[in-house]
């Protein structure tokens, strides 16, 4: 019985560790991919140009 758990809590610490690597890298791919520059120029912008108030 304690033998099933250790290896369902490895597994389940590899597949997290992994998961999150995955995610960290495909963000980091999407937010430097060449078409993306514009959208993100364009957000970054507008965040300035909309200060009418506080």
């Amino acid at each position: 019985m304690d033998l099933g758990h250790a290896t369902l809590v490895r597994f389940s610490k590899s597949f997290g560790l992994f998961y999150l690597i995955a995610l960290s890298i495909i963000t980091v791919v999407y937010a430097y991919w060449p078409s993306n520059r514009k959208v993100f120029d364009r957000a970054a912008k507008s965040v300035l140009r909309n200060e009418d108030g506080p």
